[in-house]
């Protein structure tokens, strides 16, 4: 007989079907108490991050918040210090990336709006970054950092119109908001409009009195108005509210800078040396062994002085190197690091010295991204005994305004400066004026700085006079307008580039008889070779060290109009003394 097979009572079959959903829900409980393990694990590492944060230590905050994202890779507020840390150390790709990854795990966390924003706009991502700031705005209207980052954002842009109608909204909306106050003004100071400024940058230091960045701000301001004294009391008020080390470190940056435009030049050099702080947003370090000369005795040394910062800078820094050759004497050796477009000019200049190029690079690291200015020929003969910024050598030989010697100190081609004054005599007659008008770097935030061509007519119409093109870029289409505006031409050397035949461009200079300039590249070339500069500046200056010159170079003399950029007040004033100048001079 068959034997029937086994079948599986209904009760049998659920009591299976219990134990498998129960099974199914220990796993769950197990992996509930595994990611809650992970989470408690996470959050530790998470609180110890922002313990580093508060104390200052980014990296180790950096650190601790990439160990919580190992321990709960769902753990947003994790990847949100890292994405924090990431950006302060100046890794903004991998920042961004990192606040995408915390803002798809938290969508709801409107504080990723914010810093998503920002990270973008630190990355030149402005579409994004206003993007970023009005769904910040939607899901926090009532929170005054979005219409503050996307009002400053639009300043930036140069949109200073609709970023001021933007932070006046949110004024309205919001009153006792000194950080929109303080934004305001800050875009109206950028928009050339210093002087309306002060009275926004004091309603939010009313609204906020231990609110260090009006303070600065304000300081900002009166510097642009030339009443450095009011703004050194704004920057020493703001420094003894700062508790940030990036705003301690600007603070002295922007002091420094003061006192050494009001001719205080001990107190504001050293101010000014923190600009060789690591943590200073320009800093740049000197790869080399050698110790940094700090006033020791040079005779014999060998003593590597670097350039640094914009090449107009580099020629008024460059000030000091014939002190610095007297001081090595005969048996030592001075060294000089230049912009490559430089090393022919100051090899002429300092036969005795051994010239060179640097090569600036951009490390990223664990401490992020750092500015490395590498001087490898001056090596070869094994490390010098000293290198020296040169700015940072300035005060050890000006400690007073009269210490500077008022001399030419670069020499350019006498061949080429021949030919060109050869060549410029057949333009026309009289003095041969060279003109430069604005920087090649005329960002929205610098345009302020420059006057345009076309406003430059009082000055062109002058009688009796040549002008001739020292202005580097492309400028044709400007000369051209000009031509047709003015009834005036400016005249170019042929085949000359004014930006990278620098020792061509100092060989011009030397045969033209003035120079009027904006403060750019262009004149400090002209006036390191001795030629007559006039400096048309926006307003005073912190080149002019307290005076009404450039005291750095042989002869200069600087205009600037009464109220900040107003240039069309200027332009007689420079013409009727080109006047004067095209009878005597």
């Amino acid at each position: 007989m068959a034997i029937p097979a086994v079948q599986r009572r209904i009760d049998e079959a659920a009591a299976i079907g219990a134990h498998a959903r129960a099974l199914t829900r220990l796993e769950a409980l197990e992996e509930e108490l595994e990611s809650a393990l992970a989470r408690r694990k996470s959050n530790g590492a998470l609180r110890r991050a922002v313990k580093a944060w508060r104390r200052g230590d980014i990296v180790r905050a950096g650190q601790l918040a990439l160990e919580a994202t190992e321990a709960d890779a769902t753990n947003a507020q994790a990847f949100h210090v890292l994405a924090m840390a990431l950006e302060r150390m100046g890794h903004m790709h991998k920042a961004l990336v990192t606040y995408e990854r915390a803002f798809a795990l938290d969508p709801d966390d409107p504080d990723l709006l914010l810093n998503l924003g920002l990270s973008a706009w630190n990355m030149k991502m402005v579409d994004a970054a206003e993007k970023m700031f009005n769904l910040y705005i939607a899901a926090c209207p009532d929170s005054p950092l979005g219409y503050n980052n996307l009002g400053t954002v639009m300043c930036d842009q140069g949109r200073s119109s609709i970023a001021i109608e933007t932070l006046r909204a949110a004024i309205y909306r919001m009153p006792s908001q000194s950080i929109l106050w303080n934004s305001l003004a800050t875009v109206l100071a950028e928009d050339g409009r210093a002087d309306e400024s002060i009275v926004f940058y004091e309603e939010a230091i009313r609204l906020e009195p231990d609110f260090a960045r009006p303070w600065h701000n304000l300081g900002f301001a009166y510097s642009h108005l030339g009443r450095l004294e009011e703004a050194l009391g704004a920057y020493d008020h703001a420094l003894s509210l700062a508790k940030d080390p990036t705003e301690i470190i600007e603070g002295r940056h922007s002091r420094g800078v003061c006192l050494i435009g009001m001719g205080r030049l001990a107190e504001g050099f050293a101010d000014y040396e923190v600009r060789n702080d690591p943590r200073f947003r320009a800093y740049v370090q000197t790869v080399t062994k050698s110790p940094a000369w700090q006033g020791e005795e040079l005779d014999g040394k060998r003593i590597l002085a670097v350039a640094e910062q914009g090449l107009g800078d580099e020629f008024m820094f460059a000030n000091i190197l014939p002190d610095l050759a007297r001081a090595v004497g005969g048996r030592g050796k001075l060294q000089i690091a230049v912009d490559p477009r430089l090393v022919t000019l100051f090899a002429r200049s300092f036969p005795d010295a051994e010239v060179g190029t640097y090569d600036d690079r951009r490390l990223i690291d664990r401490d992020g991204n750092r500015e490395l200015r590498f001087v490898p020929w001056a090596h070869k003969d094994g490390d010098p005994d000293f290198h020296v910024a040169m700015g940072s050598a300035i005060p050890r030989f000006r400690r007073t305004v009269a210490d500077f010697p008022r001399a030419a100190f670069l020499r350019p081609d006498p061949d080429r400066v021949a030919r060109y004054r050869g060549e410029i005599a057949g333009f026309g007659k009289g003095p041969r004026i060279g003109i430069c008008w604005r920087s090649m770097m005329l960002a929205a935030k610098r345009g302020k700085y420059y006057s345009a061509l076309d406003m430059w007519g009082p000055i062109l119409k002058v009688p009796g006079v040549t002008f001739v093109n020292v202005q580097y870029g492309e400028v044709e289409e400007e000369l051209r307008r000009a031509m047709e505006r003015h009834g005036v031409p400016i005249h170019s050397v042929e085949g000359l580039d004014l930006k990278d035949d620098i020792d061509g461009a100092a060989a011009l200079s030397g045969a033209l008889d003035l120079v009027i300039s904006a403060p750019t590249a262009a004149a400090a070339v002209a006036a390191s070779v001795g030629t007559e500069v006039w400096f048309l500046t926006a307003g005073r200056t912190w080149p002019q060290l307290g005076t009404d010159k450039f005291p750095w170079y042989r002869d200069t003399r600087v205009f600037s109009p009464e109220k900040f950029a107003d240039w069309a007040s200027l332009m007689g004033e420079v013409a009727t003394a080109l006047e004067t100048f095209s009878l005597t001079g």
